[in-house]
Parts: structure tokens; sequence; C-alpha cells
């Protein structure tokens, strides 16, 4: 009983966000978006800073894809799988966009950045509420990613790309307090979570932060390496991480 209270609630969760995000005025892409204060030239490279540090979305990304290909995850394969992939692929749909910022070339790079969201919202799901979710949800959340960067594109409306942004964040603090994992390590979830709060923050000081350290250091640039972070949290978890003895995965 308590646990279909708890899947219940994630529900109730998932779905009075989403209908909430949508009956919001639209949100319109700020063009001003695309001014940042990293904008140097440097070996021939525009906006250099912002460009070279999308390496560490390729470096975290492909350990973490390097180490699901080498021991297959116990539950939720597949999804950590394409969450890592998406990470590793941020880094090129992002050096591309900030070469030549504009709302064509950042479709580039939400359509890889909603690709690590949902793989690892169904990655989470599979191993905190059922073990077999994974086979129902990651096709149709992949999907729901893709559609809403091209939603985006078409109608100049964010509402539902950010609601893809929002609900992995927004459910696996509940999902930690509702569901037990069979998994040790689980505070690695909370420190990549913690990381990718601070990179958004950071991302909203973008100018503050380049006139506060002299130029050496943007806003939006510290946004990439620490969101970097996150996914390094998430690979630490999965190599780390032993099967609880007094645990089982959860099914149907």
């Amino acid at each position: 009983m308590k646990d279909r209270l708890a899947k219940v609630t994630l529900l109730i969760i998932i779905v009075v966000s989403f209908i909430y995000m949508m009956t919001l005025p639209l949100i319109r892409q700020n063009p001003a978006y695309h001014a940042f204060a990293a904008n140097k030239l440097i070996w021939g490279i525009p906006n250099f800073a912002d460009v070279i540090s999308n390496i560490f979305f390729a470096l975290f990304g492909l350990l973490g894809l390097r180490h699901c290909l080498k021991h297959r995850p116990a539950v939720g394969a597949l999804s950590w799988r394409i969450f890592f992939l998406g990470v590793a692929l941020v880094s090129l749909g992002s050096a591309w966009y900030h070469l030549w910022p504009a709302n064509a070339t950042l479709v580039w790079d939400r359509l890889p950045m909603t690709i690590g969201f949902m793989g690892l919202f169904s990655a989470i799901l599979s191993e905190y509420v059922d073990s077999r979710l994974e086979k129902y949800i990651l096709i149709p959340l992949l999907l729901a990613g893709f559609g809403s960067v091209i939603y985006w594109h078409y109608s100049d409306d964010l509402r539902f790309y950010y609601w893809i942004q929002l609900i992995p964040l927004l459910i696996i603090p509940f999902v930690l307090l509702l569901f037990k994992s069979a998994y040790t390590h689980q505070r690695f979830l909370l420190y990549a979570l913690g990381f990718y709060l601070l990179a958004k923050i950071s991302e909203s000081q973008d100018r503050a932060l380049y006139d506060f350290t002299g130029g050496f250091l943007s806003g939006h640039t510290l946004k990439h390496l620490l969101a970097s972070l996150a996914p390094l949290m998430l690979y630490l978890m999965i190599r780390r991480r032993s099967a609880r003895k007094t645990t089982t995965a959860r099914s149907l």
C-alpha cells in the first residue's frame, strides 16, 4: 500500500508539473541570451572559453559510457548508456553553438541535452520505482525530449523544453525520499543535483562573474565546468556502488 501510494504521488508530481508549466504564459527565446560575456577570439576560435570548456562533457560522458559498456548495469543499462552518450554529444552540440551563437545552432546544443536528461530520468525511475520500467518509458521519454526542442524551434515557445529540463531535477529528490534503491552510494545523486543547480545559478550571473574576475572566468563558462561535474558524480556512483544485501530490485 505504501509503495503504491508513493508511485501515485510520483505520477501526480509529473502530471501536475507538466500542466502547470503548459498553462504559464508563452515563454519566448530572449535574443539577448546569445550575447555571452566570454567572447574573446583566441587561437582563431571565437568565444574561446565557452567553446573549449565543453571538453569536460566529452571526457566524463565517454568515461561513463565506456564503463557502462564494459560493466553492464543490472537495472536501466540502456538508459545509463544513453545518458552518458547524451552527455558526450553535448560537448559537440554546445561547442558548435558557442562558435556561432544563434537560435539555429542552439537547436544542436539542446537536442543532446534532452538525450541526457531523458536517459537519466529513465535510469532513475527504473532503479527506484520499478526495474522493468525502462522498456516502457525510455523511447517515449526520448521522443518527448526531442519533441520539446522541435516544438520550441518552430513555435518559439520554451515551456515544454523547460519542463523536460525541470522534471528530472524535480523528481530525483522525491524518488530518494519515497523509494529505496537496491544499490549503495546513492548520495552521489545529490552531489550531481547540487552541481547542476550551481551551474544554473552561475549561468544567470554570466556577465557579473566575468566582470568580477576581470575577464578571467564568465558565469557561462563556469556553468559548463560545474554541469560537467554532475555526470562525473553519476559515473563515480555506478562505478563504486554495490547491491545492498537486504534490498532487492523492485519489479512490477
